[in-house]
């Protein structure tokens, strides 16, 4: 099966201890065996990896919230258009942007006492799953199915349920 193809930008803060272009390609993987509808190579992301400052003024900006938060996403397509896009031949799509803060992804993940690359990985699916038009903010059957795909895209990875 094929994923997104990833187009990634690594702040140095994240440092080289972790091949993070090669976890953000395996959690692309694992995000399309779960939502096939963004399985497709035609389809393109931007994953920033960045700071917390960067995320902050994003967030600032685009969502009127002046604090870092983990992860942010900005899709580019509608959800009829993510099930349309993939695999039909036409130029490839941008699906969107991902981009994420490395100080609250560090926190939250000493917060969970889990490895910094599990939450970064587990973020980086989240963040593809609203590129994909999934959203737990519009409900709760919407956020159940949401977390149930996070948990089933890890679950390949061989990674913890992050809401157990």
């Amino acid at each position: 099966m094929s994923a997104p193809t990833l187009d990634i930008d690594i702040d140095p803060v994240w440092g080289a201890a972790t091949d993070w272009a090669a976890l953000a390609t395996a959690a692309a993987a694992a995000t399309a065996a779960v939502a096939p509808e963004i399985a497709h190579s035609s389809l393109l992301v931007s994953l920033v990896l960045a700071d917390d400052d960067e995320v902050r003024a994003l967030n600032r900006q685009w969502r009127a919230r002046d604090q870092a938060t983990n992860v942010l996403s900005f899709p580019m397509l509608s959800r009829d258009d993510v099930l349309r896009a993939g695999g039909n031949g036409d130029a490839p799509a941008m699906l969107g942007d991902v981009i994420m803060a490395h100080g609250v992804c560090v926190r939250e993940a000493a917060a969970k006492a889990i490895p910094v690359s599990a939450h970064a990985c587990h973020l980086i699916v989240h963040g593809l799953l609203h590129l994909a038009g999934y959203d737990h903010e519009t409900g709760d059957d919407d956020a159940a199915a949401m977390e149930a795909l996070e948990r089933k895209a890890l679950a390949l990875l061989d990674l913890p349920d992050p809401y157990a």
